[in-house]
């Protein structure tokens, strides 16, 4: 074994020697410190030693080295965590393949990885085989390869009004030169890409969504590099604040609920009941209730909710007790069915209307029109039928009466019916 300037270490698998060729060997290594006079040393330098790349990505590593000139190399490969005596080329382990590809350029020898997982960290190493069976030679320690993901920072808290800043980080904490992309509920903020930083200004609930953060592949046709996603939810007190009040009718009596309805985040847990021109609280809770409301009661109320963040009240509402012997509490509380009843009734009276011309349109055929059509006459009531007939010009169907069948249409004195003359002798 064989230490390098840098603390490198290869590993020379070889035969037991024997006296003599030892004493060859001790012979061969005085020449090689005599400078030009046999060959050079071994040499293997990784680009880095350590390195952390995304999960999804494609990563390249590289090693250069140079050999003695009585060597021929016979092959060059990469494995990963090679133990004493075994070290298996990636291009023939199942878990890499289709995702290795090796590149060699002169004296360096290229690892393109693709598709990176998880499972691929661990401890990259060059190994080459020479023309000699018994020495093959593996460069240790090599490079460290770390899978990293990536991961959107947001504040722990953020207030209504703040300005947060999101940051898009890689679990190895290294700095990546790429174009970022952020995303809101899966849409992309085409506006706000670039930076591994994202500034929300003067934040508002409309800003509340699921944040994540990309980077664009290092191959055209590689698909975005995408973190989970994480939920902002902006803090904001109270507001749109409102009551409601049941029954909408209050006879004296009654039994009253006041609810009181809020937007905020986190929800209102606090909610205080105001009468007004009254200094102190008539209530708590989120409704109030009156269990027989008399005309004691009546006035304007309002409820304020509130929240760590802040509070705010509600419009007032009027309470009043309806006296059923009051003209406007009888014609407030009779206005509304009657309105309901009289549109019901003119409703049925239209569609009677329209039954019966839809029904007196397809009881007279077009036949029937038609022959109407060539009448002289017609026949407007019972007692004009016999005034308007053409007396002249009977029908067939006038003529079955007395068994009869003439035309209708004939004025030949033949066809006419005899006169009688009563004669005297």
């Amino acid at each position: 074994m064989i230490s390098s300037p840098n603390r490198s270490t290869f590993i020379l698998i070889h035969e037991p020697y024997s006296e003599a060729r030892m004493l060859c060997l001790f012979s061969l290594v005085s020449l090689l410190v005599i400078p030009g006079i046999y060959g050079q040393e071994w040499k293997v330098q990784y680009s880095s030693i350590k390195k952390c790349v995304l999960k999804g990505s494609t990563t390249v590593l590289s090693g250069t080295y140079k050999h003695p000139d009585n060597l021929t190399l016979t092959e060059i490969f990469w494995t990963v965590n090679p133990v004493k005596g075994e070290a298996i080329n990636l291009l023939d382990r199942p878990d890499y393949r289709g995702r290795v590809q090796y590149i060699q350029k002169d004296q360096t020898s290229l690892l393109k990885l693709s598709n990176v997982r998880r499972e691929d960290e661990g401890m990259y190493c060059l190994r080459i085989v020479t023309n000699e069976e018994k020495q093959r030679f593996v460069r240790f320690p090599g490079i460290e390869l770390k899978v990293a993901e990536l991961r959107v920072e947001i504040p722990e808290e953020v207030v209504e009004k703040q300005s947060p800043v999101l940051v898009c980080k890689n679990t190895c904490n290294f700095s990546l030169k790429a174009t970022f992309l952020w995303y809101k509920n899966g849409k992309s903020l085409s506006e706000r890409n670039g930076g591994n930083e994202l500034l929300l200004e003067s934040v508002s609930s409309d800003d509340t969504g699921n944040y994540s953060c990309a980077t664009r592949g290092q191959e055209r046709d590689q698909k975005h590099l995408s973190s989970p996603a994480v939920t902002l939810s902006v803090r904001y007190p109270p507001k749109s604040v409102s009551v409601s009040v049941s029954p909408s009718v209050i006879v004296e009596g009654d039994s009253v609920t006041l609810s009181c309805s809020s937007d905020s985040n986190p929800p209102a847990v606090n909610f205080s009941w105001f009468k007004e021109n009254q200094t102190s609280a008539v209530g708590s809770g989120q409704s109030f209730s009156i269990s027989s409301f008399s005309s004691s009661f009546s006035g304007r109320f309002y409820c304020e909710a509130q929240n760590k963040y802040g509070s705010q009240r509600s419009a007032s509402v009027s309470l009043s007790v309806y006296h059923l012997n009051r003209p406007e509490a009888i014609k407030n509380l009779i206005t509304v069915p009657v309105g309901i009843t009289a549109a019901v009734v003119m409703t049925v009276i239209l569609m009677l209307v329209v039954g019966l011309l839809i029904r007196r349109k397809r009881a007279t055929s077009p036949e029937d029109r038609n022959h109407r059509g060539s009448r002289v006459a017609t026949v407007e009531s019972p007692e004009d039928a016999y005034i308007t007939l053409d007396l002249k010009s009977r029908c067939a169907e006038y003529d079955t009466l007395d068994k009869m069948k003439r035309s209708c249409d004939t004025d030949d004195p033949e066809d006419q019916d005899p006169v009688y003359y009563n004669t005297s002798n």
